[in-house]
């Protein structure tokens, strides 16, 4: 009743990148074994921590670790690729995996992503319904023209019709977006009528609607397991705390996405009980118990493996026999 996430955030002063890659993908593979129910890769760009540019890369990776773990990539910022070489990307990732990649397409709210990759903020909505419309296309192996191209991309995918895709996000644009091509809802916080506007904007378009993930703003989105909650949270609050910083400052006057913290200290985010939290092995079982899964973010802010590897053989050795 976990999940594993990974953006292998590297701070200069925290362990090398060599390191952690090869800690997330030895941990995937550890949940695999451990009934681990997806691992998700997400995406920045021009990041000073090192956050992973290239998810599809390491979601090889960990495909070719694995045998039977779904690997969620997201979010899959489109409007920085071309569509027709991304398809082509995923498509052989979806051969690799035997299907168990599936992509959660986002827009992207950085505006020195943007500047990086050469397209206008205000232009953002605009490219990604071109785009998106093509990696269907594409995805799917129709023939067509797109940019004055000719495309036809090969070889067909493993999954009919190509590998599943979400849109993320928590505008009702974005639900709009969603709904209107076909896609499935997974969004990053709770606006009002979020659903309401996802399935009415699927009906319209003559589609039904999909599966939508909305979280609500208390869901804990970084946890970890440990006995000694004081100890834990010594020598794991500092990389949470780079983390939620980090993004506070990106998310700027969205509150909404339910990652976001407000804390700026170790203490402050300790009280906060939101979404980073330590859980002991009872709290966290009761939570699975609840029905809320653990969502495991293990590396999270450069978090030493060593610290890490910890936390996860409680959930291995406690919790999930707890569960069974």
């Amino acid at each position: 009743m976990f999940t594993l996430r990974f953006d292998m955030r590297a701070p200069v002063d925290g362990v090398s990148t060599s390191e952690l890659y090869k800690a997330a993908i030895e941990m995937a593979a550890w949940g695999e074994e451990h009934g681990c129910l997806s691992a998700l890769i997400s995406e920045h760009h021009s990041s000073a921590d090192g956050y992973i540019p290239s998810p599809l890369i390491l979601a090889s990776a960990i495909a070719a670790r694995t045998k039977q773990l779904p690997i969620v990539v997201g979010a899959l910022l489109l409007n920085f690729y071309d569509p027709i070489k991304l398809a082509e990307d995923m498509i052989i990732l979806d051969i690799i995996s035997g299907g168990r990649v599936s992509h959660v397409i986002g827009l992207g709210y950085r505006p020195e992503e943007y500047a990086m990759f050469g397209i206008a903020m205000s232009d953002r909505g605009k490219v990604i319904d071109g785009k998106l419309a093509a990696l269907q296309r594409a995805l799917r192996g129709e023939a067509f023209e797109y940019e004055g191209r000719a495309v036809k991309v090969t070889p067909p995918a493993f999954t009919p019709g190509g590998p599943r895709l979400a849109y993320g996000g928590h505008s009702l644009a974005a639900a709009r977006r969603a709904g209107r091509m076909g896609l499935d809802m997974f969004a990053e916080g709770s606006t009002e009528n979020l659903l309401e506007t996802y399935e009415k904007a699927a009906r319209d378009a003559g589609r039904e609607p999909g599966t939508a993930l909305i979280p609500d703003r208390n869901t804990p989105t970084s946890v970890f397991v440990a006995e000694d909650l004081d100890d834990a949270w010594d020598k794991i609050g500092p990389h949470m705390l780079h983390d939620a910083n980090t993004y506070r400052a990106w998310m700027g006057d969205n509150t909404v996405a339910a990652s976001r913290s407000e804390s700026s200290s170790i203490a402050q985010m300790r009280a906060e009980n939101g979404a980073y939290r330590i859980l002991t092995p009872d709290q966290a079982i009761a939570q699975a118990k609840s029905g809320i899964p653990l969502l495991l973010h293990p590396l999270c802010g450069g978090c030493p493996p060593e610290f890490a590897w910890d936390t996860l053989r409680l959930v291995g050795e406690y919790v999930m026999p707890a569960l069974k």
